[in-house]
């Protein structure tokens, strides 16, 4: 193990745990792929377990025996920096609850189509900004059996801390990749390859989500943006516009809210 005690807080293999801007991460090798911050001890087992190659690893220093040894182990010969719980404040910012963060190098995005190639269910995502949504919808697609997540280029990186620590790793463990074309000429795509679209939106022309008509062999899930939704072209070329039965007044969900309701209504048939 090459465990490291930080004594010098200007060294620059520190950078990446004190960057607070995600698109630096994101180019930190540019031009080959950037990388990322995986937070706690088991969201950085979720991605060494697929596959994601770690750089280093800031660890408080109670955890290096402790819940993160097994983690070190794993990294082989990278460098472990720790220190105390309120130097890696310092450091980063802002408490750690668990004690761990790792820097990974990102990898290649695989196609839209290499992902849905023999998918049965699949999410679409249309420039949903919120990065806590970004990663309830992810960890919802996981427990519920989705195949893959489609995202447009409009929408938040599903490897920003926060939607990886919100949808708890799940990131790691769903395939998932952005759509070529970031206008509702998707959803020709989509049907092109034999899926059945189900917007999710409130429209004149609404089935409800315990239509049969959603229970298709192969069914894409559109979900849109907070606050604007669906675009309007979106749900007039899809095959379905899906609501969600509300009581008291309620028009519509949080669309993180909204994805759980609407994987798990998928799971009866």
């Amino acid at each position: 193990m090459n465990i490291k005690e930080i004594n010098d807080l200007t060294l620059p293999e520190l950078i990446p745990y004190k960057c607070t801007s995600e698109v630096q991460l994101m180019h930190y090798f540019e031009p080959d792929e950037g990388i990322f911050i995986a937070e706690s001890p088991k969201v950085i087992r979720r991605a060494l377990d697929a596959g994601y190659e770690p750089i280093s690893m800031l660890v408080e220093k109670k955890y290096i025996t402790g819940q993160a040894s097994d983690i070190i182990e794993r990294c082989g010969n990278i460098t472990v920096y720790t220190a105390p719980s309120e130097i890696l404040t310092e450091i980063t910012g802002f408490k750690l609850t668990q004690g761990a963060l790792c820097a990974m190098r990102r990898k290649k995005l695989p196609s839209a189509d290499d992902i849905i190639r023999n998918a049965k269910r699949i999410a679409v995502l249309e420039d949903i900004m919120n990065q806590t949504n970004i990663g309830a919808i992810f960890r919802s697609a996981a427990a519920l059996d989705f195949d893959a997540v489609l995202l447009t280029k409009a929408c938040s990186d599903p490897l920003y801390r926060r939607s990886i620590r919100v949808s708890m790793g799940t990131v790691f463990q769903i395939k998932w990749a952005y759509l070529d074309d970031n206008s509702p000429e998707y959803v020709n795509f989509l049907k092109e390859r034999g899926f059945t679209t189900a917007a999710m939106a409130l429209h004149n022309n609404n089935i409800s989500i315990d239509d049969e008509r959603i229970y298709a062999e192969k069914l894409a899930v559109i979900l849109g943006t907070e606050g604007e939704g669906l675009k309007e072209e979106t749900i007039e070329s899809s095959d379905y516009c899906v609501k969600i039965p509300m009581a008291n007044g309620v028009d519509s969900l949080n669309v993180a809210a909204a994805s759980a309701v609407i994987f798990w209504q998928l799971r009866k048939k």
